[in-house]
């Protein structure tokens, strides 16, 4: 079962420097973009999907849309469905709902990156609560989030 504490237990095993922001409680990612006072391009949001019945991760800016089409061609699926969050609330034990940390190892889930959130030398995301975000280095995020790399979003 994974926690919050979990997620900090994490970077610090992957070596990972990561600073935590508490905030006032944020319920959607550009409203967390807001308050932090960041790019709305550098913070990152899980989107859950069921790709041809699996769940996969997928981590866009939170100033975009996922565009549905683009995803499924570059997971190579034949049938795609956005989940709702209580759908899948279950994955992410310890954390709030729609508050999971967008890394889809941690939770051992396969995970795609759009590529715009590469732009950024430093990305922010959900720590698991809607009250603390997470700040980290785009390239360590790559490098333990272990997602493919594709263009996602809608223009």
């Amino acid at each position: 079962m994974k926690t919050v504490n979990t997620l900090y237990d994490f970077l610090m095993e992957k070596h990972v420097p990561f600073q935590t922001i508490p905030h006032q409680k944020t319920y959607t990612a550009l409203s967390t973009a807001n308050e932090e006072h960041v790019p709305p391009r550098q913070v990152a949001k899980a989107v859950i999907v069921k790709a041809d019945g699996t769940d996969v991760m997928v981590v866009i800016p939170a100033n975009r849309m996922l565009n549905l089409f683009k995803l499924s061609d570059a997971l190579g699926t034949t049938s795609i469905k956005v989940e709702e969050e209580r759908e899948f609330k279950e994955l992410f034990p310890g954390c709030e709902l729609g508050a999971m940390p967008p890394i889809g190892s941690l939770y051992d889930m396969p995970s795609i990156v759009d590529v715009r959130l590469t732009e950024n030398k430093e990305i922010f995301f959900n720590g698991g609560t809607h009250k603390e975000s997470v700040k980290i280095a785009t390239a360590d995020f790559l490098r333990i989030s272990e997602a493919e790399i594709a263009d996602l979003v809608a223009e």
